[in-house]
């Protein structure tokens, strides 16, 4: 062949991520009931007990992880593309994680 793409291999490389789509679907799927079914079955036993969420430790967390990610990419970008929008890509994660952290200094007990 002269380095044509035969119809076949175009419907198998057209098939390949449906497939793969419904296969996740379908393990998603079958954890959500998996996990309804068990905490149904933990509720009628009298054994459910309720997750706890700590906001204090997510925002310190994510904070932490953000700010480091957003002075890391702004740095990056303010050398290789200077002052443009591309410095966004920095600036946000920055921006978002300062602000959780201001949050958790706030909320935090003293």
């Amino acid at each position: 062949m002269d380095g044509a793409v035969s119809n076949a291999a175009r419907v198998l490389l057209a098939v390949i991520p449906i497939v793969g789509i419904v296969m996740g679907s379908v393990v998603v799927f079958f954890w959500m009931l998996w996990t309804h079914k068990r905490k149904v079955l933990l509720i009628k036993n009298n054994l459910y007990e309720k997750l706890r969420f700590d906001l204090l430790n997510f925002s310190l967390l994510t904070g932490l992880l953000l700010a480091i990610v957003g002075i890391t990419l702004t740095v990056f970008l303010i050398f290789t593309l200077g002052k443009s929008y591309g410095l966004l890509g920095g600036l946000i994660p920055l921006a978002i994680g300062t602000a959780l952290l201001i949050y958790y200094a706030i909320q935090r007990p003293r």
